[in-house]
């Protein structure tokens, strides 16, 4: 999906982070094929890198597409978005930036959706779940949960201007 949305905007900067080789690797050999040369890629933990490689308001948004859900509830610590992760993220969203989620996990989109709205730095743009977006392409992971017959859900949030409240 990263590929697309830098095709589709060559005048943005992307930067892609990845903890699996292999999912680096495809990557690499996707942005080679096609020429791209706005997005970058750091094969790394994604907490690691906002915790010490990104400086504070530096990115204009952030896509979190179908994250693992980490389905088993003894496993629910290791799921990306909870109240630590926001932490560190939310402040390296320039104000008025964005933060954009999908998954096909019911139960793991209300989790999403319970912790952002707990989490007083983001401000969702929808009611609940957002619309789909134009400008997102489909997954491998999306088609797969397609195939499955789940629903997609999709969360948009804003970091609200310092001194706003509401969208």
């Amino acid at each position: 999906a990263s590929i697309e949305i830098a095709c589709a905007n060559p005048d943005i900067n992307y930067l892609g982070v990845e903890v699996h080789i292999p999912g680096v690797a495809a990557l690499m050999d996707r942005i080679e094929e096609r020429g791209v040369d706005n997005i970058r890629i750091i094969q790394h933990d994604a907490v690691e890198v906002l915790r010490y490689m990104l400086p504070e308001a530096s990115l204009r948004g952030v896509h979190i597409f179908f994250p693992d859900p980490w389905p088993k509830k003894r496993h629910f610590k290791r799921r990306l978005i909870q109240k630590p992760f926001l932490e560190l993220l939310a402040p390296r969203i320039e104000s008025g930036g964005y933060l954009y989620l999908a998954t096909d996990w019911s139960d793991y989109a209300e989790w999403m959706l319970e912790h952002l709205e707990a989490f007083p730095g983001l401000e969702n743009r929808y009611q609940g779940y957002a619309e789909p977006q134009a400008w997102r392409p489909r997954t491998a992971f999306e088609q797969k949960g397609l195939d499955k017959n789940h629903p997609i859900r999709e969360l948009y949030y804003i970091r609200p201007a310092a001194g706003t409240t509401g969208v």
